[in-house]
This record gives C-alpha cells, structure tokens and sequence, in this order.
C-alpha cells in the first residue's frame, strides 16, 4: 500500500442521476491504476435495494465494492438499505426507520478503520437531499468534515444546479477539493462551453469529464480521470 496519501472524501452530486457512483468507480479505478493506490469505498445510506438470498442489496453499492480494492463485508459498505427507490426520508418512514446523520457518520467512521489510502464516501441524491424530518445529506458530509468532490452531471441546468451546490457546500465550511463533469444527456447543446464556465467559475480543478457511454464502463471513465489533481489538492 502506498504510505504517501491517506485521504477521505465525499462524493456529492449535483442532483439525483448524474452518474455519482459511475464516477465514484471511475476515481478508485484511476486511483489503483494511475497511483496503485489502496482503496476504499462506502455508501452508507441507498434508497432502492432488491431481496436477494444475501439480504437487501442496491446496485450502486455494489459497483462501488466490485472496483474498491480494499474489500469489506456489504453490510459495511451500506448499512443502510431501503427498499424504495425514493428520497431517503421517504424510503425509511415507509420502513418506520429513523435515520440520523451522527449514526450514519459513525457507520462510516467503523469502516475508516479499515487500512486504505483513498476512501470515497458516496451520498444520496444531491447535497440536500433529506434523511429525515430535520437533517439532509449535508449533514452527514458536515459530521465527516471530509472534502467534497462534486459530480456535475452535463445536461440542461447544470450550470445553475452546480453553482447552487458549491455555494452550499461552502456555506456547510466544507472544502471542494475538486469536481467531475459527466455528460449525461448525449444532445445536449453547448457541451465544451458548459464545461468551460465551470472552469472559471466553480472553486476547484477539474479531474476531467466522462464523455457520454451508452453502455458504462468503468475503465474507459477511469481513462479521463487525472488522480494526480485530487492528490495535489489535500
């Protein structure tokens, strides 16, 4: 395992659907390939999981395990599984669960204690996306205190969707140490020009943009990936 880098942070998104754990995947990719580095993933809390004979299991979750090479038991990677594919706070009064954000930042504080050189902490939907009656994903990025790196998804609105986002992530005292462009809409206009406001006016590099895949794959978003320019950032 490479001693250079010990480092957290949390993957936020722009909305729901942007592609947060394709990127998610993408970056520990890139991280193994581009840096051999020891990776680890977790995310805690996913809302749309299927029975399977193992338990309820959400396949977002399982992609994160399949390209993390540090590997834990599924029930530390989510501990949280909900069956409805809806907001959390949604998914867990219909199961009568309450979720609170210290809980889950401790959750995920028993999986750091793992040995790793890379965690990446995935949320749920955008940055406020609700949990429960008082408390929003932001509350549990607030709890880890970690750096956020913010997945933009390139559609219409992405501008506004992604400004607004890295205006609350700052106001929550939480760094953005860097953000991802994934275009997810294939005839969206003005692509190269959406991107290069982003540039200029999100506080933070670029790791790269995932072109648009009918069919995902990981290695080939890895491909675009600079990992050097997240490391340089802690």
């Amino acid at each position: 395992m490479n001693a250079v880098v010990k480092q957290t942070f949390f993957i936020a998104g722009t909305d729901t659907d942007v592609g947060k754990t394709v990127v998610s995947a993408a970056l520990l990719q890139a991280a193994k390939q581009q840096k051999n580095l020891a990776t680890l993933a977790i995310k805690p809390i996913a809302a749309g999981c299927e029975q399977t004979p193992d338990g309820l299991r959400n396949e977002d979750a399982l992609t994160l395990s399949k390209w993390a090479s540090v590997k834990l038991d599924y029930q530390q990677i989510n501990p949280i599984t909900l069956k409805a594919a809806v907001s959390p706070h949604i998914a867990a009064a219909r199961e009568n669960k309450n979720l609170s954000a210290d809980r889950v930042v401790g959750y995920c504080r028993g999986a750091m204690m793992n040995r790793f050189d890379l965690c990446l902490v995935e949320g749920a939907g955008g940055w406020l996306a609700p949990i429960g009656p008082r408390e929003t994903m932001a509350d549990i990025a607030k709890g880890l205190g970690q750096p956020v790196i913010l997945v933009v998804g390139i559609r219409l609105g992405c501008l506004n969707h992604a400004l607004l986002t890295a205006q609350a992530i700052q106001r929550d005292g939480l760094k953005i140490a860097a953000w991802v462009a994934n275009i997810v809409d294939v005839d969206m206009l003005a692509v190269e020009e959406n991107i290069a406001t982003l540039q200029r006016m999100l506080p933070a590099p670029m790791l790269g943009v995932i072109p648009y895949m009918s069919e995902v794959s990981i290695d080939e978003a890895a491909q675009h990936i600079d990992i050097n320019k997240l490391l340089n950032t802690v």
